[in-house]
């Protein structure tokens, strides 16, 4: 350990420490876990996981099932993440119009923003006929794999971004992803030159989207709008005209935070 990390660990609570842990892997596992297993996975003292259990399930953030005895993620973590998304701006003025946009284009329509590596879906709704479900508020997706997280990334300087992917090669490499950090950079390059993205198949085959970014008072990206097509390809006589819509609807939530320009860039195709 350096002396960084020892300097940094020193002013630790270890028990608010252990706890969150705790909370985390049960967060990762998405499933319920009994007591043993969770000991297993954190590797902390069996007495030290059962008093850090027994805070959290009396707090409300975790619940142990009354018949397996199993634990899992209390209310009060939900309740937690609900309301850091309910605080956002970006969502309070965005809901409205991401359920007129999904009126309009008969698409399942998205906002989610950056929290590092990451995009976050923070408001969704879903087609009347939607046969893909594949996210809800608070899914994360990796930020280089979408079309969503390509948007994003072009708000961020060359400083900025190799901060953000120090290695060459990118984790977590699929088909149709970029290969590498230089692959990355250079195909938001070109979102950032064409102000939005249209993808096909791009993460998942068969689903298309239209992604545009959101900018507040500062022009600075707050997060994207998007639409989910159920298509391989959008076919040609519907894709300006969704486009459009998706342009409007940026242009509309950019507005309402604050933004002064035109997010859309309607004119450009």
């Amino acid at each position: 350990m350096s002396d960084t990390e020892k300097d940094a660990r020193k002013y630790l609570i270890p028990g608010l420490e252990r706890g969150l842990i705790i909370l985390m892997e049960l967060s990762r596992s998405h499933r319920e876990m009994s007591f043993a297993e969770i000991v297993k996975r954190v590797d902390i003292p069996k007495a030290t996981a059962y008093r850090a259990i027994q805070t959290l399930e009396y707090m409300g953030f975790i619940r142990r099932h009354p018949s397996t005895g199993l634990y899992s993620l209390g209310v009060n973590v939900l309740r937690l993440g609900f309301e850091y998304v309910a605080s956002l701006d970006v969502v309070q003025v965005g809901q409205p119009v991401i359920e007129s946009l999904r009126d309009k284009t008969g698409c399942s329509s998205h906002i989610a923003i950056r929290d590092g590596r990451d995009v976050i879906y923070v408001a969704r709704v879903s087609a009347a006929n939607a046969t893909v479900r594949r996210v809800s508020v608070g899914t994360r997706l990796p930020v280089h794999r979408t079309s969503l997280g390509r948007v994003l990334l072009t708000d961020l300087s060359r400083e900025e971004f190799e901060a953000l992917y120090p290695e060459e090669s990118l984790p977590d490499n699929e088909p149709g992803a970029p290969a590498d950090r230089e692959a990355l950079w250079a195909l938001v390059q070109e979102d950032r030159r064409r102000g939005y993205v249209i993808a096909e198949s791009y993460f998942q085959f068969g689903i298309s989207s239209i992604v545009y970014p959101l900018y507040n008072h500062d022009g600075e990206i707050e997060g994207v709008v998007s639409i989910m097509v159920p298509v391989h390809e959008i076919p040609a006589e519907d894709r300006d005209r969704l486009r459009v819509h998706v342009a409007e609807a940026a242009d509309t939530i950019s507005n309402l935070l604050g933004y002064q320009g035109h997010a859309g860039g309607r004119s450009q195709m």
